[in-house]
């Protein structure tokens, strides 16, 4: 009943008939618009709007909320003047519809950008409504709600939509027209569907040192005012220092992936005194440099190709379905992998070097070059596109079942899951898609560490895989996971307390 007051006032504000309840009328619902009357349905119909009417409903509902009358709505003026019309909003939400509608920045709405902002959410919200209403009969049900949650890989039951739509329904029918929706939404900044992913941010949070993870969904607001930049600025710093930080572990991984074996049974203390013993303790960051300066570029190519790859699905929803975010990330990973590889074959020879063997990065290049040719840089490059698809998928279906799950059984009054449970998902999620894509990865290390030596048979993946079962066994394939899962937790950690630092640093709105 409370929110029933505003119907007759809102509904009607950018409705391009003059009248408050023109469009419940084109809709059908005759309930639709609340708390107005039967006989207050639109009569001058769309063709014979006029401009001025408009402007003056629009001047009415700007002076219903200019409390103090000084021509600028503030956030005291919005809070009063909307509660009077019964809408209460969070002193947060309501920030949020100044911040987004206030261009000169002075912490006010004028008129002019008081109606801007108005029409530009309605536009958004009539995306929204629009991808909802599956059956495109103008009004949303309950099976709808779960359908269009159920392609963004969210689970909810009947009961819940149906619990949703009552919050919105204001004729007792169950579903809910254009009219409805905007008169919840209108002046209320969420837009619930897509919130739900943003609280889920996945692959710009978590580096375990492995760059294969479906990229996140960015909304078109963030695109369009560049915070995606930030958010990935920021990614690829929290990657650059959690790299850095968990360095020794993956070195000791790359050389048991390579080195170990029945006879060679390498442990990690007995790993770690050796490579002290070898070359010192900066010794344990060989190959980092390499693994820190290839973030950058493979990022951009990453989220580039992504979205390219998005537009050529053809797809016109904000957020993919999984099994399109699972195909259009695969691709992207395999293109950004395809051009950063020699990068990644660099690695592998830096951490394994010895003492004195190279004198830098470059130098490391033009041996390579010199003594086994470009191939060399693509050793061990068809297990690596292989590996991609496990990786992902795995990482995308665990992340995606965990999400559910707590959005089903804890979710109450908000999809945010808190930082603990953010983080022991994304913990979980990389270490089944590091699980299932190892054997690969381990033959892609050993593929790329085997320099060419004149008249040597060329190892082949087929081939390199029966060796290792055929001397080693199955363990064989998974030499270096014990280093390789201790670096899972400290990555994941030190990634996000440093990508939240930095988004705070580059002005990116908390959520």
């Amino acid at each position: 009943a409370r929110r029933s007051l505003a119907s007759p006032v809102v509904s009607g504000v950018l409705c391009p008939c003059g009248s408050p309840q023109g469009s419940v009328a084109e809709s059908g619902g005759g309930g639709g618009g609340g708390g107005g009357s039967a006989g207050s349905a639109g009569s001058c119909g769309r063709s014979l709007c006029e401009a001025s009417e408009q402007d003056r409903r629009l001047r009415a509902l700007f002076q219903k909320l200019d409390v103090n009358r000084d021509g600028a709505l503030c956030i005291h003026d919005l809070a009063v003047g909307l509660g009077r019309l019964g809408l209460h909003r969070t002193e947060l939400d309501l920030r949020k519809i100044v911040k987004a509608g206030d261009k000169d920045l002075d912490g006010q709405l004028d008129f002019e950008e008081f109606v801007h902002y108005l029409q530009d959410h309605e536009k958004k919200l009539r995306l929204v409504f629009k991808s909802l209403d599956k059956k495109n009969d103008g009004r949303i049900d309950a099976q709808e709600i779960v359908q269009s949650l159920r392609d963004l890989g969210v689970k909810i039951s009947e009961q819940q939509a149906e619990k949703i739509l009552k919050s919105m329904d204001k004729n007792g029918t169950m579903t809910i027209d254009w009219n409805e929706w905007r008169d919840y939404h209108l002046l209320h900044p969420v837009e619930n569907i897509p919130e739900i992913i943003l609280y889920w941010k996945h692959s710009t949070i978590f580096d375990v040192g492995e760059n294969l993870t479906v990229p996140d969904e960015f909304t078109v607001e963030e695109r369009q005012t560049g915070m995606w930049w930030r958010h990935l600025v920021a990614g690829g710093g929290a990657g650059a220092v959690s790299r850095t930080c968990t360095a020794p572990l993956d070195r000791l991984k790359v050389l048991m992936q390579v080195h170990a074996s029945r006879s060679n049974n390498m442990c990690i203390i007995g790993g770690f005194t050796q490579m002290i013993r070898e070359g010192g303790p900066r010794s344990l960051w060989r190959g980092n440099g390499i693994n820190v300066l290839k973030i950058a570029p493979e990022s951009a190519i990453k989220f580039m190709a992504y979205e390219q790859i998005k537009r050529f699905i053809g797809t016109d929803q904000e957020m993919l379905r999984i099994h399109e975010r699972l195909l259009a990330g695969s691709l992207a990973g395999a293109i950004a992998q395809s051009s950063i590889y020699p990068m990644e074959v660099l690695k592998t020879r830096m951490a394994l070097r010895k003492t004195g063997q190279y004198s830098g990065m470059l130098d490391c290049a033009k041996n390579i070059l010199a003594k086994e040719g470009m191939a060399a840089f693509y050793k061990g490059y068809i297990p690596n596109m292989l590996g991609i698809i496990p990786y992902a998928g795995i990482d995308l279906a665990v992340y995606e079942t965990l999400k559910n799950t707590w959005l089903q059984r804890y979710a109450v009054n908000s999809a945010d899951p808190g930082v603990f449970v953010l983080l022991a998902c994304g913990t979980i999620s990389s270490t089944c898609g590091q699980l299932a894509s190892y054997p690969l990865a381990l033959v892609r290390t050993r593929m790329q560490a085997q320099a060419s030596v004149e008249g040597a048979p060329e190892v082949t993946m087929r081939g390199l895989f029966k060796h290792i079962l055929k001397t080693e066994g199955a363990f064989g394939l998974y030499r270096g996971l014990a280093p390789n899962f201790m670096k899972v937790i400290p990555a994941v950690s030190i990634s996000y307390v440093v990508y939240e630092n930095l988004k705070m640093t580059l002005g990116v709105d908390s959520r």
